[in-house]
């Protein structure tokens, strides 16, 4: 099973990774009787093989949900997603087929026929490489979902970046089984915040701390080396610095919409403050899909491509603009100095209302407190290194959107 789950990774490391990820990718759109579950695992029955320049690939056969795929078959069954993890949880693959079954195909009963779901679905597969061992469904989909892949996606954002013409440099690459994320800075293009960054320091000379994002990168080393190879370095007391920067962000199994977003990169420790407000969304609508394998006409993936880059390149040259990041910085300023006398209960009040767990609050409590910024930007400074240390690349995500919110609470 190809990997599916990374953090802070660089731009190398993940174009080799989604490449090995295109080699056992497969999609399908197949009616809803030809699919069952078994042993907690879906089958496949009744699908013709997919015949594509890797030669024939068989179809039919067992396939283990992810976990974003048990959601998904919760949420097009109206079975409550939480009860369908519970059975996967506590290993009830009797009550998990029953259920699966059941609203796939109906209940036969001497006087009542039997009345199966009639859709089809678009089923995003990875096929096994070890006879025996079942392969891995990533996503339960519409047939009307517009398909726009990890690599190709990726690929054409850096034409638009290479077309803008501007020194924009790939700071690291998040992968789930929901989304790629990855974040985008130019390190020609900066601006003091003093008031900002007033008192900041480095929340990561902590060790404790450090070890937290390490952990979470999956290699020892990675984050720093590649931190230094942006020439943004980690010893405390830098001088206050922004790098104009943007994030973008896609999944291929229909949790999200494709996004782009600029952000304010901080030179001290690389948090990355989102600005949600300003991003671009494009959502993966597309045509009625053909039962069958599913593959496109290089006409018709090269028109989607081209929408994707032409964005890219307008947002690039709009975010990544000595304009554009010194009014966001003046917006910072005027905001940035409200003093935090309570760290405690602010941050339990801000906890409260932006829905952030309890470990959460803990969390960004000990940012703030090695941050040594008692005012609302150090709130906002300490949600963002915080983010930086969670697993989940995801929820990270989240964080920094709401990082602002934090603060105009504060």
């Amino acid at each position: 099973m190809p990997t599916t789950t990374v953090r802070h990774v660089g731009l190398r490391d993940m174009l080799t990774l989604l490449e090995s990820q295109q080699a056992t990718k497969v999609d399908v759109v197949a009616p809803a009787t030809a699919v069952h579950a078994r042993d907690g695992l879906i089958e496949l029955s009744g699908v013709e093989p997919a015949v594509d320049e890797r030669g024939v690939t068989p179809i039919d056969g067992l396939y283990l949900p992810t976990a974003a795929a048990d959601s998904q078959i919760a949420t097009k069954l109206d079975i409550p997603v939480r009860y369908l993890r519970k059975l996967r949880e506590q290993d009830r693959s009797d009550l998990y087929d029953a259920n699966v079954n059941g609203w796939l195909h109906g209940r036969p009963r001497p006087d009542t026929p039997a009345e199966p779901d009639s859709r089809q679905f678009l089923l995003r597969l990875f096929t096994s490489n070890t006879p025996g061992e079942p392969g891995v469904l990533r996503a339960l989909l519409s047939d009307r979902y517009g398909i726009v892949d990890n690599l190709d996606l990726l690929t054409a954002v850096m034409d638009g970046i290479r077309q803008a013409d501007e020194q924009a440099q790939f700071r690291s690459c998040d992968l789930s089984d929901t989304a790629l994320r990855c974040k985008v800075y130019s390190p020609g293009v900066a601006a003091l915040a003093p008031h900002f960054l007033r008192d900041y320091r480095n929340p990561f000379a902590n060790p404790d701390l450090e070890a937290e994002r390490q952990r979470v990168a999956g290699r020892i080393g990675s984050l720093r080396s590649l931190a230094a190879g942006e020439g943004q370095g980690y010893a405390p007391g830098s001088e206050p610095v922004v790098f104009a920067g943007f994030r973008f962000s896609n999944s291929e199994t229909g949790h999200h919409a494709l996004t782009l977003k600029p952000e304010l990169v901080v030179k001290i420790c690389g948090n990355g403050l989102t600005l949600p407000m300003f991003a671009f969304t494009k959502r993966h609508l597309g045509d009625k899909l053909d039962v069958g394998a599913v593959g496109w006409s290089q006409d018709t993936l090269r028109k989607r491509l081209a929408v994707i880059t032409a964005e890219t390149r307008d947002k690039v040259r709009e975010w990544l603009s000595p304009q554009f990041l010194g009014e966001r910085v003046a917006e910072l300023e005027d905001a940035a100095a409200t003093p935090v006398t309570q760290p405690d209960k602010t941050i339990e009040v801000i906890a409260k209302n932006l829905g952030f767990s309890e470990s959460e609050r803990s969390g960004i409590l000990a940012h703030f407190v090695a941050g040594g910024q008692l005012t609302g930007a150090g709130i906002a400074n300490a949600v963002t290194s915080f983010s930086q240390t969670l697993p989940d690349p995801d929820r990270a995500d989240v964080l920094d959107d709401l990082a602002l919110s934090a603060m105009a609470l504060a």
